[in-house]
Parts: structure tokens; C-alpha cells; sequence
């Protein structure tokens, strides 16, 4: 699975034939972004297409040194699987996203 990153339009995505997988962004500081929102087209759910999505935005961030806010709700979820990518949670966020992705 390919994942590309429009970095102009703030989305990582993968195409499919019936429309882009993708996870869109915006800048919200020099060093900050907030993951917005994450959509998998119905014939490509399950088969770890947001996960990756998830991946390439955190390996983005961590390689040129920025925080990440999660607002996507999928994000947020995700985050508590992969607790040791919380260290790029913005520290401003950090608490706050805690109590929202507990159940």
C-alpha cells in the first residue's frame, strides 16, 4: 500500500478506485499539527488502510521534530494502542486527549 502525502493540501492519502483513503491535517503552528479527520472509503476498511495513514503521519512529524493535536477521534483511538507515540501528543493536548480516548 502506497501512501502519499500532499503536504499543500495537508493530507497523507492512498488512492482506491472508488476514492481516496485519507487522513487530513492542518498546521497550527510552526511545529504543530492537528490531525483532523480520517476516511477510508467503504471497500477498503479493514485491512489497515487508516492505520497506515496513522503511521505516515506520525513518522512525519517525528522525523522533522513536530507535535502532533489529535482531534480525529480515529487518531485519538489509535494512540491508545500505540501508547509510545503519545510523546509527540502536543504536551498542551496531551491531558485532555488521555480522557477522551479512554471508553
Amino acid at each position: 500500500m502506497k501512501v502519499e502525502h500532499d503536504e499543500p493540501e495537508g493530507r497523507f492519502f492512498v488512492r482506491f478506485d472508488d476514492g481516496d483513503a485519507e487522513l487530513a491535517y492542518t498546521r497550527v503552528g510552526p511545529t504543530v499539527i492537528d490531525i483532523q479527520h480520517t476516511y477510508v472509503p467503504t471497500g477498503a476498511r479493514g485491512h489497515g488502510v487508516a492505520e497506515a495513514l496513522a503511521r505516515a503521519a506520525f513518522d512525519y512529524a517525528h522525523d522533522r521534530g513536530f507535535r502532533i493535536v489529535p482531534t480525529c477521534p480515529f487518531v485519538r483511538r489509535w494512540l491508545v494502542s500505540h501508547p509510545e507515540e503519545s510523546k509527540l501528543v502536543d504536551p498542551r493536548y496531551a491531558t485532555e486527549v488521555e480522557h477522551r480516548a479512554r471508553p
